[in-house]
Formats: structure tokens, sequence, C-alpha cells
């Protein structure tokens, strides 16, 4: 997943969903220069990652992403599982994808000071471009995949990588619905909200 499912299963803790948000620009595993908050938050980013790249429905789309963009599919993945979420947000999100966008960019905001530059960059530029808004649609995951294509290397391959979510948009759906239940009871087994 990316932004917006790392975001929906974070909690309602604000320091867990800043450190959630921050986590990829946190390197080591000495995290005691963050608040006890930001720390599960990070933690829990992590614990999410590792958990969605070894999962039996996880590695069925990656594989069906392979072809397309080699080392990058589980990259694609994520962007397709945040559209898919996007898309059925109606029945997973707790108010319109809209206001949740603007709550997530306000809070996170709030708490710009206490991230690394990294991230309080890429919020900068998050928010402008609505991109958790944009998961929405196919233009919106098209712009998505084209921006990463050309900030890593070999990025290329992420370019129309969105005509395979279009061709098998019916399994990525179905895959993402079945995982998402089965994250979050991992997450509350594991007490990851706190």
């Amino acid at each position: 997943m990316n932004f917006l499912g790392h975001l929906l299963v974070s909690g309602n803790d604000p320091l867990v969903i800043v450190g959630n948000f921050m986590a990829d620009t946190v390197k080591g595993r000495d995290l005691s220069g963050w608040s006890a908050g930001l720390q599960r938050g990070i933690r829990m980013h992590r614990m999410i990652d590792s958990y969605t790249d070894n999962h039996p429905l996880t590695l069925i789309g990656r594989e069906r992403l392979r072809a397309h963009c080699g080392k990058y599919a589980g990259v694609a993945l994520d962007l397709f599982y945040d559209h898919v979420i996007a898309s059925q947000w109606g029945l997973l999100g707790p108010e319109p994808l809209p206001a949740y966008a603007r709550h997530m960019y306000a809070l996170l905001e709030e708490h710009v000071q206490e991230m690394p530059a990294r991230a309080q960059h890429l919020l900068g530029y998050m928010s402008r471009n609505d991109w958790l808004g944009s998961y929405a649609t196919i233009p919106g995951i098209a712009r998505a995949l084209s921006g990463l294509s050309v900030r890593v290397p070999g990025g290329e391959v992420l370019q129309d990588a969105e005509s395979v979510l279009i061709a098998h948009r019916s399994e990525f759906t179905e895959e993402c619905m079945q995982f998402l239940p089965q994250l979050q009871a991992h997450l509350t087994e594991a007490n990851a909200y706190g």
C-alpha cells in the first residue's frame, strides 16, 4: 500500500499517523531520537510493509505486474492498492475521501516540524497536488507512476503500468479488499495501535 492505505490503517493517534507517514524517510533501527508516538508509527509502517510484502495475495498481484514493471512490481502494486482503496472509499473510509484527505494534510502539517526534511518536502508536494484524492482515478495513478518513473533508477518501466491496472482491475480490487481486513487483524493482533 502507498500513502492512502498506510494512513487508513494508522488508527486515531495523531503521532502514530505522522510516524507512519514519515517512516520511509527514517533510516536505521535506532528510533530513540523520536517521540514514543512517532516510534509506534514508524514501527507500524515497517510492520505493514513486511506483512504486505510477504502476503500471498500481494504476491499474486506483484507477479501479474512483473512482466511490465520488473523489480518495481511491488511499487506499482502499492499504488494500485491505493487506487482500489480510494475507489472503494465509501466502504472503507470514515468520511468522504476529499474531507479525509484535507483532514490528513492538516494533521500532518500540524506536525511538520517533527518530520525529517525529506518528509516535510514530500508532504508539501503531496498536499499541493492532492495525491490522496488523485489515487481514485486512473489519470491520477498514471501521474503517480510517471512521477516515480523519473525519480528512481530504472524507473521507466513504471511508465504506462496503469494499463495493467485497467486490464486487471477486478482482480486487483478483489485481492486488495480481501487483504485489507487481514492486515487490520494482523495489526490488532500485534497491538500496533498503541
